[in-house]
């Protein structure tokens, strides 16, 4: 059995960080993605989900420094877990999407992906 692990997502950007380490350029940023349904009494809902990106600086990635609050961005990556101990001595454990490909869907349109 071939394991996959790949995630696609288009939304916003909220919060953006960006570095240098070891002379590579990373953008770590917030991307907020609305899914739109209908509840089973025909009312308009949505579902509103947060993700955590990294993105390095690569052949097939656009130039990070152009990366703002608010732009509407597609990503696909793979999901990974990360772990760090915090200031007070406790280990903590977070998700976050490292970014194989970024655009920015003013530059083109989704359905070229």
């Amino acid at each position: 059995m071939e394991h996959l692990n790949r995630i696609e997502i288009r939304g916003r950007v909220g919060t953006v960080r960006k570095n240098e380490v070891n002379g590579s350029k990373v953008a770590n940023f917030s991307l907020v993605s609305e899914y739109l349904y209908k509840t089973k009494d025909g009312m308009a809902a949505s579902e509103t989900t947060w993700f955590n990106v990294a993105a390095w600086s690569n052949k097939d990635m656009p130039d990070l420094d152009k990366i703002e609050k608010g732009m509407p961005i597609y990503v696909k990556g793979r999901m990974r877990t990360a772990k760090y101990t915090s200031a007070e001595g406790t280990e903590k454990q977070f998700y976050e999407v490292l970014a194989s490909k970024v655009r920015f869907l003013a530059e083109a349109p989704p359905d070229e992906f």
